[in-house]
């Protein structure tokens, strides 16, 4: 972005409101909020209510702070069985049930924004008590779903074991990461070959097993019950999109590799991001070399952070062997410059800013790397996968899977990339400045059922990575995400271009767009998860039949939808 580019800025083109500044406010300080319970209150509201379950009342807020919720009713079941007791006390009273975990997501799958206090919503939070640990064998561990993805992590690796790629962020609970198929970036460098007990799908292909609480019509009420990988309804329930409560799963694993991971920002995006077949440092090299990458393209910036993970059994004679994960303090706690403009951002409207913070961000980036050592690290994979803290810079994201061939790749990331490029500028040209986080690509594998090496097992129905069955030849997901501070003004609309452009490009004849479910997707002009074309016929569609199979199923174990919040209502009717 040039000085002729921000002279451009019109002050009348970036209008934000009260809302927008608050929702922006939260990407610098978000925290949970709690409040004590009045127990004459709890009787009178929730009479008949497990008398052994502790009850208070909470605070909702999401990752991002755009969707809170102040006053509602909260629990910690102590068990699977109190939490039987909790959803059969829900169901009888009329009153709604969604599990909590870290809250670390942006879409309204727990709690819609707007919902009042005195709504029958009850939160069922998972982290207190739905957190054990246990080996079943040498490649099966049982885990509660409110244990941390660190937590998990940290277990496997003291017997030996670990996985391919994970999510980034350590504090989300298992279960929440199941709920909405999360991942890692990950795909088989040349000549690689997976490991038994690995996947480079996302981590519910990893399940053999899991416990819901699900409609028993044997006993008219609702029950535990054990469901494995080779039932239709264990299917659905992989990535259930938070129209359930899991308890437990028992997940499949392998031998931890030693990984090296190199980081970079000397490649300018033009040649990181090329046409295929440039004979350049693209994506699409590192990927065949390596196998695992990750760029991060600040806004109005030209240099990606790139980040190459390779297995390296030995540790490479230049590399810093790390010992804990969360490499990069550079990255999880904003540096001042960053912080500084951010706030002049969001409390004076300053968003025509968005470039002069994009070079922050990266010169904190390229500075910190060389500060920190942290430019070529090496350890057990946890140490370098995990490295992103809940003290890292909040923003809203929307985010995407585009599922194509492996040798199809480049020509999608070239094509979203020059695109969003194109748009950016136009918008800046107006005096519009939607963006000041960064674009963020990932790739990896689809999820293979195989992997699970259960006979019959079947492929979580509602994953993004789910193989298409018309198009077999797809297996390979380029994950594509735009960050933003929450209320900067046409974000939505800029988001929904990107949207547009994403389903309308890739609509299943060369790959196809399916929405990140814990992101932002559905756009209209102003919002996201608004726009009915969107929720209503190009979600379940990107599924195909297996779209009405889960419904089908989900309702089936929640007839009275004592799981359901307004979204799932939008999505499945």
């Amino acid at each position: 972005m040039t000085d002729r580019s921000l002279s451009n800025h019109q002050p009348g083109d970036t209008t934000w409101t009260r809302r927008g500044l608050l929702r922006a406010a939260a990407a610098l300080a978000a925290g949970p909020c709690l409040i004590a319970a009045d127990p004459a209150a709890a009787a009178a509201e929730l009479p008949g209510f497990p008398a052994d379950v502790t009850l208070s009342r909470t605070a909702y807020r999401n990752w991002d702070g755009e969707i809170t919720a102040v006053g509602l009713w909260a629990c910690a079941p102590d068990g699977p069985v109190q939490a039987v007791a909790v959803v059969n006390w829900a169901w009888r009273n009329g009153w709604t049930v969604r599990a909590r975990g870290a809250a670390h997501g942006w879409s309204p799958l727990t709690v819609a924004e707007g919902t009042p206090s005195e709504a029958r919503v009850l939160l069922v939070d998972t982290a207190p008590h739905f957190d054990g640990l246990a080996l079943e064998s040498a490649d099966e561990v049982r885990a509660g779903t409110g244990v941390t993805l660190e937590a998990l992590l940290t277990f496997l690796e003291g017997h030996g074991l670990g996985v391919t790629a994970s999510p980034a962020p350590g504090d989300l609970t298992l279960g929440g990461a199941l709920a909405v198929g999360a991942h890692g970036t990950a795909v088989p460098a040349r000549g690689e070959r997976r490991l038994p007990g690995h996947t480079y799908g996302s981590l519910s292909n990893l399940v053999l097993s899991l416990t819901a609480v699900v409609w028993d019509p044997d006993s008219g009420a609702y029950a535990l019950r054990t469901f494995t990988r080779d039932e239709a309804d264990c299917a659905a329930l992989l990535t259930h999109l938070g129209r359930s409560l899991v308890t437990e799963v028992t997940l499949r694993v392998g031998p931890d590799t030693r990984l090296r991971c190199v980081s970079r920002t000397d490649i300018p995006a033009g040649e990181l991001f090329a046409a295929p077949g440039s004979d350049v440092r693209t994506l699409e090299s590192f990927l065949e070399s390596d196998g695992r990458a990750e760029a991060i393209w600040f806004a109005f910036t030209e240099f990606p952070w790139l980040k190459v993970w390779s297995v390296q059994p030995a540790k490479p004679l230049t590399s810093r062997r790390v010992t804990s994960p969360y490499n990069y303090p550079f990255s999880d706690n904003v540096p001042t410059p960053v912080a500084d403009l951010a706030g002049r951002m969001v409390s004076g409207a300053a968003w025509y800013l968005a470039p002069v913070l994009g070079n922050a961000q990266l010169d904190a980036a390229a500075l910190g790397l060389v500060a920190t050592l942290s430019a070529d690290i090496w350890g057990p994979s946890k140490n370098t996968l995990l490295y992103v803290r809940p003290t890292t810079l909040r923003v809203h994201a929307n985010g995407y899977a585009v599922l194509t061939r492996r040798d199809g790749v480049q020509r999608v990331v070239a094509e979203f990339t020059a695109f969003y490029r194109e748009r950016l500028e136009a918008y800046a040209a107006a005096g519009r400045f939607p963006v000041n986080g960064a674009v963020e690509i990932r790739v990896t594998g689809l999820d293979d059922p195989a992997d699970t090496g259960r006979a019959g097992a079947r492929a979580p129905s509602l994953s993004a990575l789910r193989p298409d069955a018309d198009r077999p030849e797809w297996d390979t997901a380029v994950w594509l995400d735009v960050l933003t501070l929450p209320g900067t003004p046409h974000a939505e609309a800029f988001y929904r271009e990107l949207e547009a452009f994403l389903l309308t490009t890739y609509d299943g004849t060369h790959a196809r767009t399916r929405v990140e479910w814990s992101k932002g997707w559905g756009y209209t002009g102003t919002s996201a998860w608004s726009d009915e074309d969107v929720l209503e016929t190009a979600v379940p569609s990107s599924f195909g039949p297996v779209w009405t199979e889960a419904a089908d199923s989900l309702e089936r174990l929640d007839p009275h939808r004592v799981f359901r919040a307004p979204l799932h209502a939008r999505l499945f009717g």
